[in-house]
């Protein structure tokens, strides 16, 4: 299996930075973005979170690492990908048993 790339993790200042300077700026987003090197749409959500929560906005650990998951959560997305895969193949099934008559 391949390994998944490491998330790229920002400091709540950055965060900040960047959408101050989005909203000061007369420059686009987009390009604001491109100069910082992160996409567009996390720019805007950034900016989005920080009009939601205030200061208190970005104050969590971000996402938790796979490894720090519990086994319940993870036994959790197991059975919903399991449960995806299931559905894939009853219509499959369907499809090649009328396919057969």
């Amino acid at each position: 299996m391949k390994q998944r790339k490491a998330y790229k993790t920002y400091t709540p200042e950055f965060k900040q930075e960047a959408v101050r300077l989005m909203e000061t700026s007369d420059r686009p987003a987009a390009q604001i973005a491109r100069e910082l090197g992160i996409p567009r749409n996390r720019l805007c959500k950034w900016k989005e979170q920080l009009a939601l929560k205030g200061d208190k906005a970005f104050s969590g650990a971000g996402r938790p690492r796979k490894e720090d998951q519990s086994e319940l959560v993870t036994l959790k997305q197991e059975n919903e990908r399991l449960k995806e895969e299931n559905e894939i193949l009853k219509k499959a099934a369907a499809y090649f048993a009328r396919e057969l008559k």
